[in-house]
């Protein structure tokens, strides 16, 4: 089975708790704090694997969660990390965010082109801190740690790209399943009626001291670029391929189209879905030129080739560009002109993987940018105005330090108050019109606000 667009939740391990701890030996009657840290949580990777050739293992299993950080423990005792979960998906794979409740995907993760390549798609929670960490000269024996930080969640898309060097595009039953069979080892389904291939094959083809990468799409009809005859699902797989080979039906098959027609369709088409394929580099091949009554066809095909070809050299917005002047005729029932074709094929990958060489080295290291992203978005929070007397703050760093919290020690909640002051959570309090005595709400739990120097009075638990 062929799967190219799956949707998972993912959950990365909870960090570990740290330990409330003092040291206790004979003759030793005060003793430091010797609380361990807790263990950090799993990440959720995605690293793109040679070996995997579709989504198909996520297809039916939806949820993916990292084993969590274990808790710390007395005499310095740190436990252990949880486990990464790396998932494995093929090489070409997109990965965006995927918002459930709205059904609608996100900013782009990564684009997983290489083997090996890998991106957090949801990092482990942070390990809670034990007593050790809080001693200060007025504060000897602190009697608190920090829970185990909350790990990251959320669904992601993962959708598949073909990564081909070339991609036979056409009108159905043009015959480029049979011209991957007679290029390749490939063994796609072939019969004589449209639509015989429903997902892309792929084929690997050899000629002199090149190889390539071949993949025939499944046919295209007007309409395609706007997900007519599920245009959408196969077009997307021409957007890595380096060169384009367009096959004409010299024929016009059983409904008799006018190739010219076939061939200007095919072109607006790709246009129509994304600007970059109509300036993708292309070969036009005129298949079927074993059936009796071709050849005028041909000639037209061939002419409109070249003026295309001077069009896009002068640089006619309209014409499609570069195009290769010359128009392979060719018999993919007999085998004609397949290894003259083969060989401009191989050709025009050469020199497009050489032009492109140069790109890669400025290749994008994803897990910096989305890191980056990730944590601009993590330090970001909100005050909102609910009624009169009543705010809500809202962020996903400053809620993870309520969350971290022991509500059950004084001390845990002192140190809470001085953090969120250091993180600006008062003076945003201020701006948006908060006074004494005003109802504080962050992640179920509730403050009354006091505007106050010390730490310690800034805020009071109400204990919702």
């Amino acid at each position: 089975m062929f799967i190219d667009k799956v949707r998972v939740f993912v959950k990365a391990g909870n960090g570990g708790a740290g330990c409330m701890s003092f040291r206790r030996e004979a003759h030793v009657p005060k003793g430091g704090p010797d609380g361990g840290d807790g263990g950090h949580g799993g990440n959720v990777v995605i690293e793109a694997d040679a070996a995997v050739s579709s989504l198909i293992d996520y297809r039916f299993k939806h949820h993916f969660k990292a084993t969590r950080g274990t808790h710390g423990k007395g005499s310095r005792m740190h436990g252990a990390n949880g486990d990464d979960l790396v998932l494995k998906v093929p090489i070409g794979t997109v990965v965006r965010e995927y918002f459930e409740d709205t059904r609608e995907t996100g900013e782009l993760i990564a684009d997983l082109t290489h083997d090996g390549e890998r991106v957090v798609v949801a990092q482990g929670g942070v390990g809670g801190r034990g007593n050790i960490h809080f001693v200060t000269p007025t504060r000897r024996a602190p009697a608190f740690a920090e829970l185990g930080e909350p790990a990251q969640e959320g669904w992601i898309e993962l959708e598949m790209k073909l990564m081909a060097d070339a991609a036979l595009v056409g009108m159905p039953s043009a015959g480029k399943s049979s011209l991957i069979s007679k290029m390749s080892a490939a063994k796609p389904k072939i019969a004589d009626y449209p639509f015989t291939t429903l997902v892309p094959n792929l084929g690997v083809a050899r000629s002199g001291d090149y190889s390539f990468v071949v993949a025939d799409i499944p046919g295209l009809i007007e309409g395609a670029h706007e997900g007519k005859g599920l245009g959408h699902e196969f077009l997307r797989h021409i957007e890595r391929t380096a060169l384009i080979v367009h096959v004409v039906d010299l024929t016009g098959d059983y409904e008799k189209r006018d190739p010219l027609e076939d061939y200007r369709i095919i072109n607006e088409e790709l246009a129509l879905y994304a600007d970059e394929l109509a300036c993708r580099p292309r070969i036009v091949v005129a298949n079927k030129i074993d059936v009796e009554g071709t050849e005028e066809a041909a000639e037209r095909l061939a002419a409109q080739v070249k003026a295309d070809s001077v069009a896009a050299a002068d640089g006619d917005e309209f014409a499609p560009s570069p195009i290769d002047p010359k128009l392979y005729r060719i018999s993919a029932l007999t085998g004609e002109g397949v290894d003259q074709l083969k060989a401009a094929i191989a050709a025009k990958v050469h020199e497009l993987r050489e032009a492109a060489r140069e790109e890669l080295a400025g290749e994008i290291q994803y897990d910096h940018v989305w890191e980056h992203k990730r944590e601009e978005r993590d330090k970001r929070f909100e005050v909102a105005k609910l009624s009169d007397g009543i705010f809500r703050v809202q962020g996903p760093m400053i809620e993870r330090m309520v969350v971290q919290t022991d509500w059950e020690n004084d001390e845990a909640i002192a140190f809470l108050q001085h953090r969120l002051k250091r993180a600006g959570v008062e003076k945003a309090l201020e701006r948006a019109g908060a006074v004494d005595g005003d109802e504080i709400r962050i992640v179920g739990r509730s403050f009354e606000f006091e505007s106050a120097q010390t730490a310690e009075d800034i805020y009071k638990d109400l204990d919702l």
